[in-house]
């Protein structure tokens, strides 16, 4: 993550949370995001002890929703379980990104707020790239994005309610 650099990238708060699969790859991206200048929420794990993903995503989208952060980090061993977890949460759009297009995309046009990563499907350097695209990513606001992301949030609020 030699690229990250706070002088090209938003100042925030930036939540990282990891199940264990994930602790190696979380604890050297949030040492490079205080390194870039933000300030980091770290959520755990803080080790290689097994932890559920449920509980680290439940944890991850609490910063996010409290106003602990803008933005947040979650990693598992493939990206994809976290991802489900996170977008179990109201209020929270979690992608699982393992390309730069993904993880800005998902901001720019669906107001992503949690980014997902597979520990054991990408390296450093790659997950690095992904962070700095997502950070640097901002939702365009444009009317098309705005109506898909309305039709998303009532689905959200109406999925499993009677009628």
């Amino acid at each position: 993550m030699a690229t990250l650099s706070a002088t090209t990238l938003p100042a925030m708060n930036v939540a990282v949370g990891a199940d264990h699969a994930g602790y190696q790859l979380k604890e050297t991206i949030a040492a490079q995001l205080r390194s870039a200048g933000y300030t980091v929420v770290d959520v755990g794990t803080h080790s290689t002890d097994p932890v559920d993903y449920p509980d680290s995503a439940a944890a991850l989208g609490r910063a996010i929703l409290d106003g602990e952060a803008e933005r947040g980090i979650l990693i598992c061993g493939s990206g994809a379980g976290a991802s489900i977890a996170a977008n179990k949460l109201k209020g929270i759009r979690a992608t699982v990104a393992h390309d730069t297009y993904t993880a800005h995309q998902s901001v720019e046009h669906d107001d992503v707020n949690v980014l997902t990563l597979g520990a054991r499907v990408i390296g450093v350097a790659q997950a690095g790239e992904l962070v700095e695209a997502f950070l640097g990513a901002e939702f365009t606001g444009e009317e098309r994005h705005r109506r898909r992301l309305d039709k998303v949030k009532q689905l959200e609020e109406s999925f499993g309610k009677p009628g």
